[in-house]
């Protein structure tokens, strides 16, 4: 079963402030500025800075850059769980999955806890197949009181279950995932497929329709009702529902697998 990346995916949202450090990593540097003389006794504001420029460029797929950057900044300081969680962050877009994973542990170590690296962390052993530990790690961070948004850890516990085929407990996770947040689109966009998973195509439906009545269209979500409908043998609110996908999203994976005649 395909893993949803999207919703596990480790993205530090950091702002870009390297420029004004002497040294920061930068293949495209800016216009001169006058040296910082202090540089060398700031080492672990460079290592900030560029763990910063490590996730620009990773937004620009530059990652032979990034891996510059990172590699800088852990030299610089390798006692930041930031700079640790972002260096896994590159290693696993690079493939480099032992890399990833001691990045990813250290940073969480270091990190005395903290549910936001732990999240990342836990995401990695999801898509890496450890889903058990991830699945673990991810309730431990929807029941942190410094996790203000447990309903997406729960959610992510769903996906990481699901994953593994095990939909009994993935369906729990995204009920109560729902009842903290109930119109919380990726849980019932989750609820909805693991419904589709079991046979329930009239489940299915029914979560389709909740989802629209609450929350603006996806590609995801469009694509499960068009399945929910054809399974059930209504083939004019199925062919509603291609429509909509087609005309809505024309360039989403879900249009292209209409194309293809793919249905799953």
């Amino acid at each position: 079963m395909k893993l949803n990346r999207k919703l596990l995916r480790a993205s530090p949202l950091l702002v870009l402030t390297a420029a004004s450090i002497l040294g920061a990593c930068s293949h495209n540097p800016p216009a001169y500025q006058q040296p910082v003389r202090t540089y060398k006794k700031q080492p672990k504001q460079a290592a900030v800075a560029n763990m910063q420029l490590a996730i620009e460029y990773m937004k620009l797929s530059q990652l032979a850059n990034a891996r510059d950057c990172i590699e800088r900044a852990l030299s610089e300081d390798s006692s930041n769980a930031d700079v640790q969680a972002t260096a896994g962050l590159v290693y696993e877009r690079l493939n480099e999955m032992g890399k990833a994973e001691r990045a990813y542990e250290t940073a969480s170590r270091l990190s005395g806890g903290d549910p936001r690296i732990a999240n990342n962390y836990a995401g990695f052993l999801c898509r890496t197949g450890k889903t058990a530990a991830g699945e673990k790690m991810f309730l431990e961070v929807a029941r942190s009181p410094l996790y203000q948004s447990p309903e997406v850890a729960l959610t992510n516990a769903g996906v990481c279950a699901r994953s593994a085929g095990n939909l009994v407990d993935a369906d729990r996770y995204f009920t109560r995932a729902l009842a903290i947040r109930p119109n919380y689109s990726e849980a019932l966009l989750q609820s909805g497929n693991v419904a589709f998973d079991r046979g329930d195509a009239a489940q299915a439906r029914d979560i389709v329709q909740r989802f629209l009545a609450v929350n603006a269209p996806t590609p995801e979500i469009l694509w499960l009702g068009f399945r929910a409908q054809r399974k059930l043998g209504d083939a004019v609110a199925a062919a509603v529902y291609a429509r909509r996908v087609q005309t809505e999203f024309p360039n989403s994976e879900q249009a292209q697998n209409m194309r293809n005649g793919i249905d799953r």
